[in-house]
C-alpha cells in the first residue's frame, strides 16, 4: 500500500512546509556557524538538526510546536557553546581540539598517526581530497583533527 489515508499525506505536506520554515528561520538567526562543521560539536548539531527534522516530518506523535522548539533549542545550545568558547579558554579546549601533524617533509609520522588511530591510506586520501596538484605530488604536511573533535 502506498499510504494509509489522505490525511497522513496532508499532514506530512503541511508539517514539511512548516518545519522547513522553522529550520531555515532558526539557522538564519543563529548565523553561519551552526552548519559550518568547524568542530565536533558543530557536526553533532548539524546531524541532530537533520534527525530532528525527520522526526518532526514523519512521527505523527510529535507536534509542530514540539519540533520547532527542539530545533530552536539545538541552535540555541550551539550558539551558547560557541559564545562560551570564544570567551573561555577552558570551554574552548573542551569544544575544540588542536590539529595533529601527521605528515612532515613528505614523511608520515607513525607515532602521531597511531595516537590518532589513522592509517597511511587515510592520510593519502586526505591529501588527494585537497585537490591541488602540488599536494598530490609532494605534500609538505597534513593534519587530522584529534579524536575528541572527530
Amino acid at each position: 500500500m502506498f499510504f494509509d489515508t489522505g490525511y497522513d499525506l496532508l499532514r506530512v505536506t503541511v508539517m514539511t512546509a512548516c518545519s522547513y520554515a522553522a529550520l531555515i528561520t532558526a539557522v538564519r538567526i543563529s548565523g553561519k556557524r551552526t552548519l559550518a562543521k568547524m568542530n565536533a560539536f558543530d557536526l553533532v548539531v548539524t546531524v541532530a538538526l537533520g534527525s530532528t527534522l525527520a522526526t518532526i516530518l514523519l512521527n505523527s506523535t510529535v507536534s509542530l510546536a514540539e519540533g520547532a522548539l527542539a530545533l530552536a533549542l539545538l541552535v540555541a545550545l550551539q550558539f551558547v557553546s560557541a559564545w562560551a568558547a570564544v570567551r573561555s579558554r577552558r570551554v574552548r579546549r573542551l569544544v575544540k581540539a588542536e590539529p595533529t601533524l601527521l605528515l612532515s617533509g613528505g614523511r608520515m609520522l607513525g607515532e602521531a598517526m597511531a595516537r590518532q588511530r589513522v592509517t597511511e591510506s587515510e592520510v593519502l586520501q586526505a591529501i588527494r581530497s585537497q585537490g591541488s596538484a602540488r599536494s598530490r605530488r609532494s605534500p609538505r604536511w597534513c593534519w587530522r583533527p584529534t579524536a575528541s573533535s572527530a
